[in-house]
């Protein structure tokens, strides 16, 4: 990762230029780039990501109670849980490519920083808190619109992947299921798993992971699409 960032490519890619770029990459600063270069802890990402939380969690809220009318306060609240969680909004990070551009300490991307969810998901939220302070509720509500709320059947589909494959796995009879583990690749500190979704005895997904189950989650998402072919 270069020291200086290419904060133009990256606003390009959100379709938002900052007045202030500064605070674009306070949001990509993670505390173990700022304590090794001695920055101020208050120019890492924690407070903004505090303050894109909130505003998140209130446009994802309007969202869902317009768009859900007769959904009860319960179900709301666990639709937008599973909308905005940690690996909801890694995903959505690493659609736009944001991991790319975090600032880490050597020993934070050593160990494989940058491919950890909560990381990944934190500086989105960062983004966020950054576009607000910067643009104000408007632009910050669109950014989350374009990049959060949006193709939500595709991502809600592959957040519950493996629940929905094993209903469909039920439903139509089939003898075995089973999610074999068949790889392993990469150094030890960000390894990759290799999963195959083996339904009757034939490989019908693939899906590679930091761990298991986002393999296994992966997989399961590559077999509903070819069964339901």
């Amino acid at each position: 990762m270069s020291e200086i960032l290419d904060i133009s490519g990256l606003e390009k890619i959100i379709e938002y230029s900052f007045k202030n770029s500064e605070l674009l990459e306070q949001a990509l600063t993670h505390s173990s780039y700022a304590n090794e270069r001695k920055i101020n802890r208050i120019n890492d990402y924690e407070r903004l990501e505090f303050l894109g939380d909130a505003v998140l969690e209130l446009v994802s809220s309007d969202f869902l109670f317009h768009e859900n009318p007769l959904l009860a306060e319960g179900k709301l609240t666990k639709l937008r849980s599973s909308m905005v969680c940690e690996p909801a909004l890694a995903y959505c990070a690493r659609e736009i490519g944001l991991e790319k551009y975090i600032r880490l300490g050597k020993g934070e991307e050593h160990t494989g920083g940058r491919e950890r969810d909560s990381i990944v998901s934190d500086v989105m939220e960062a983004v966020i808190g950054a576009i607000y302070l910067d643009g104000g509720l408007e632009n910050a509500h669109n950014f989350i619109h374009r990049f959060v709320l949006s193709d939500l059947e595709n991502k809600t589909l592959f957040y519950d992947s493996k629940t929905v494959l094993q209903e469909i796995i039920q439903a139509d009879g089939y003898d075995t299921f089973e999610y074999v583990l068949v790889g392993e690749k990469g150094p030890d500190h960000a390894k990759v798993f290799i999963v195959d979704a083996v339904l009757d005895g034939k490989p019908v997904g693939h899906g590679e992971g930091k761990n298991k189950k986002a393999a296994e989650q992966m997989a399961a998402y590559e077999a509903i699409k070819r069964l339901k072919k």
